[in-house]
């Protein structure tokens, strides 16, 4: 997704990715049948810190989602669409 603007994203619209990126983070953990805890160990983060992130409370680093994606062996690309895709589909 390419925006057509060049105004910063307003505070609902970084929440809206942040509610679509926890939800596809939770649906990636599940598919895979991980806990919260095994993904984190697995990435090197807090429990609860992927748990805030699933309830959209948090915003994650780009460090973040890498972590992540080779922690559930998906590529970035993936993860972004699948976001875009919900947020663009107002799914959330």
């Amino acid at each position: 997704m390419i925006l057509e603007t060049s105004l910063p994203p307003s505070p609902s619209e970084t929440e809206r990715y942040n509610v679509a990126f926890g939800k596809v983070l939770r649906a990636f953990r599940r598919e895979r049948r991980l806990s919260q805890e095994a993904l984190a160990f697995d990435s090197g983060l807090d429990r609860t810190y992927v748990s805030l992130l699933e309830r959209g409370t948090k915003s994650p680093t780009l460090n973040t989602m890498v972590v992540l994606c080779f922690a559930l062996n998906l590529p970035l690309s993936s993860l972004a669409s699948h976001i875009d895709e919900m947020v663009m589909g107002e799914n959330i």
